[in-house]
């Protein structure tokens, strides 16, 4: 009979603020180096949206538009599209350190070609360079930032991370304009900005090596002792490798690999929808992926030179501060959404993202259908408070948890790959919006918002039948939601027993815990395998839901009260 472990994770985690607890400041400190990615990404992004607004970079390449406008703003996504099947093999096999450095090496000599740019070809030859390493560094950071966090801390981390893309955007925005502002007409004025990119890859280059390695990558590649180590040294307040809080997460890793491995011998892109469970992860993944570039937010993120001459704004000042603003606003919501994720819950922050943004966005359509119809100036004025109200209830969700959600519902043998694909459904949405959305706007202009209007109803939808609320679990027991009710139970017994054998025995020498927690796996899996009566599996079921009931309205509460 499965009966409820006497200690769980809630019983060893620090409880005091993060801040006090100097192995958790160290990690944390650490992990700014790959949250900075994501800013990369942000200022990498946005900066074709600033230079277009730039009168110098559009004489010094005969104010492109159109197909070749679309071509430009597509050549970073093209080589990201190009990457992506490298990506998941280097973050596999290499490493997430590994994969990150030789990403952001790349970068540095993309940058170093489009400061450099004469002509429009190499221009987007630089682009395309650049997206290409910044997709080993989007494929790599996000998943150290996961699989090494402290458990308390991992969901506002990942949540941060992507909402972090817009101190790129801040960045980017606010250097054309001063860029704009100080150098006027020269070339200058858009060379500079370009430069600007380096820096963040410069400090990764230079400082990834201080950062530990996954954990969870060290235990599959069979180095579970120095996957230890580094949980010891920012887990644990001691650095005891003998730490309940330890023994449970390397307890948890261990059997979590385990299952897989059992479930599927050899790990492919096949694999992520070999299974039901696999299948409706997918799912959400792609959906959530196209969701996020899909809901009208590419209008405003990549051709707002656009949106502001359709609605009447002219002025090249006033075009740059808006946008500086705008992105301000939007690093406010998207860092409120994150810090938000552990108390109103993954799947309610969705469907309030998506309640909202259809409000905003059909208000929005209405004020520039006006001013387009009826030269309505007062319609043209509120279109800019609609397009802030919008951007708010996009960013408190797809923001902070689109990464955060996909990787916290893949398991670590598909983690890279499902990633991966999730980044694949985002490149080649944005290539579409890229290459349709100026031509569109051209054709039918206010009316292509109607398009938007419809499809955000079906997100919607989707958000309320299909997206699975995660809050308060372990990385190992939120994967395990999608494979039947059995898996979570057996990890948290796992994970238990191993932290009930820490209390019981004293220190020893290093290495004899790992045989010690490996006869737990045994036993587990014994138990696991031996014929059982009816009456003990109703027993255990009730025993597990009478533990499930507790842990979930008593002691989780405990979990976010400590944050």
């Amino acid at each position: 009979m499965t009966s409820p472990p006497e200690w769980t994770v809630i019983d060893f985690i620090h409880r005091g603020a993060w801040w006090r607890n100097p192995s958790i400041r160290v990690l944390n400190l650490l992990l700014l180096l790959p949250l900075f990615t994501a800013s990369i990404n942000g200022l990498d992004s946005s900066l074709v949206n600033g230079l277009q607004i730039l009168p110098a970079w559009q004489d010094y390449f005969d104010h492109p538009n159109g197909r070749t406008l679309g071509l430009i703003s597509a050549a970073q996504v093209i080589g990201s599209i190009a990457g992506l099947p490298f990506t998941p093999l280097s973050a596999d096999h290499l490493g997430r350190k590994p994969t990150l450095f030789v990403g952001a090496v790349i970068m540095l000599a993309g940058v170093a070609l489009q400061s450099a740019a004469r002509t429009i070809g190499m221009f987007i030859g630089a682009r395309g360079l650049i997206g290409f390493g910044l997709t080993f560094v989007l494929g790599a950071a996000p998943l150290l930032i996961t699989e090494l966090a402290y458990p308390t801390q991992r969901g506002k981390l990942t949540s941060m991370y992507n909402a972090s893309w817009y101190i790129g955007s801040i960045i980017s925005a606010w250097t054309c304009f001063g860029a704009y502002q100080g150098a006027g007409h020269s070339v200058w004025s858009w060379r500079i900005p370009t430069l600007v990119q380096a820096l963040g890859p410069l400090l990764q280059v230079s400082f990834i090596w201080a950062v530990p390695e996954s954990p969870r990558f060290l235990v599959a590649k069979g180095r579970e002792s120095k996957a230890a180590r580094i949980l010891a040294r920012y887990h644990s307040l001691t650095h005891d490798e003998q730490d309940p809080l330890i023994m449970f997460e390397m307890a948890q890793i261990r059997h979590a690999l385990k299952l897989e491995k059992e479930t599927s011998k050899s790990t492919s892109f096949i694999t992520l929808f070999s299974t039901v469970g696999n299948r409706k992860r997918m799912l959400i993944i792609i959906a959530l992926a196209v969701f996020s570039q899909w809901s009208g937010n590419g209008l405003v993120s990549y051709y707002i030179n656009l949106v502001f001459e359709g609605v009447g704004i002219k002025d090249a000042g006033t075009k740059a501060a808006i946008n500086g603003g705008l992105q301000v606003w939007n690093l406010i919501a998207a860092m409120s959404g994150a810090l938000l994720v552990d108390k109103l819950g993954r799947r309610t922050l969705f469907i309030i993202s998506n309640v909202g943004m259809l409000i905003g966005f059909g208000a929005w359509t209405l004020t520039t259908a006006l001013f387009n119809t009826m030269d309505n100036k007062a319609a043209a004025k509120a279109t800019i408070p609609f397009i802030f109200i919008f951007y708010f209830f996009y960013d408190i969700a797809y923001t902070p948890m689109l990464i955060a959600y996909t990787l916290e519902i893949l398991p670590f043998s598909i983690r890279a790959k499902g990633f991966a694909v999730m980044n694949l459904a985002v490149s080649l949405t944005l290539a579409f919006n890229q290459f349709v959305n100026p031509w569109a706007l051209d054709a039918l202009g206010w009316k292509y918002y109607l398009v938007y209007c419809g499809w955000l109803i079906i997100e919607l939808v989707f958000v309320v039948c299909y997206v699975v609320e995660t809050k308060g679990r372990t990385l190992e027991e939120t994967a395990a939601l999608f494979d039947g009710e059995q898996q979570p139970q057996v990890l948290m017994q796992q994970g238990g027993e191993a932290a009930t054998m820490s209390r019981n025995f004293a220190a020893r020498g290093p290495g004899i815990w790992v045989e010690q927690e490996k006869s737990i796996v045994a036993d587990v899996a014994l138990r696991e395998n031996a014929p059982k009566r009816v009456s003990d599996r109703s027993s255990a079921s009730t025993s597990m839901s009478r533990y499930d009931e507790e842990r979930s309205t008593h002691s989780h509460s405990r979990i976010y009260e400590a944050i």
